[in-house]
């Protein structure tokens, strides 16, 4: 038996790296599965557990919007009957500029993207989860949600402002039975960070910022997850929790 059986859980961003790789292992773990994209590939992430005997489903969104986000809780509730789970995870990178020259619609998009999606999300979420007897929101942080970057003041705005709603969701929710905890991957291999990446040079400058000497797997932040989702970690609630090869250590 997993440790998630007869869970319900949605999944947001979906379609590739920490999204993607955190359905399956709901799955894996005996979880149903809401997967949301922007884009169809979350077709494929369903494709992929129903083959491995899981059961999921996708809706197209766009979590920059509350109707969206309403959608999704609503659909996940009237194909599986309660919400237990939610990994708050869809983001982007953003612009690369120092304030003084940042670009106020990219401002605008991944304050949209990055922050008021996971509030979107909650909002309705937390009903739905009150009406189940409770539940556990994951919201993917960062470790720029603790310290700055140069050069990308919206992401690192974006996801200070992450940490502070769970942390509220603790607050608010925790006699209720809603547990909310904020991952915080450091630079990690996959396509959001190859964004950021011109050159090897580059590469090398965000893997010098690692003690540990290279950047994070996915698998690596996704266990984690796993655990906080879980009924294992009863008594994390409001938390931050960094997987990041020593980069908040400097």
């Amino acid at each position: 038996m997993g440790i998630l059986n007869d869970k319900v859980a949605i999944v947001t961003g979906g379609g590739s790296g920490f999204g993607k790789a955190m359905a399956e292992l709901y799955s894996q773990e005996g979880a149903k599965v809401v997967i949301t994209d922007i884009d169809d590939d979350g077709n494929d992430t369903v494709s992929e557990i129903e083959k491995n005997g899981g059961r999921a489903f996708f809706v197209k969104a766009d979590v920059s919007k509350p109707s969206d986000c309403e959608k999704v809780v609503n659909e996940a509730v009237a194909k599986f009957g309660r919400l237990d789970i939610a990994f708050n995870n869809a983001g982007i990178g953003g612009a690369n500029a120092p304030i003084g020259e940042y670009p106020i619609d990219g401002w605008d998009k991944i304050i949209a993207i990055n922050l008021s999606s996971v509030f979107y999300g909650m909002r309705y979420q937390i009903p739905a989860m009150l009406k189940s007897g409770g539940g556990v929101i994951v919201n993917m942080s960062s470790i720029l949600g603790q310290v700055g970057f140069a050069g990308s003041c919206g992401y690192v705005a974006a996801k200070h402002g992450v940490v502070g709603l769970t942390q509220n969701v603790a607050l608010e929710y925790g006699q209720k039975n809603i547990r909310a905890n904020a991952v915080g991957p450091g630079f990690v291999d996959t396509h959001l960070t190859h964004d950021l990446m011109t050159d090897k040079k580059e590469y090398d400058f965000l893997v010098s910022k690692h003690p540990m000497g290279r950047l994070g797997k996915v698998e690596e932040i996704v266990d984690l997850v796993l655990w906080l989702s879980s009924d294992r970690a009863s008594f994390c609630n409001g938390g931050f929790y960094p997987v990041n090869g020593g980069y908040l250590a400097k």
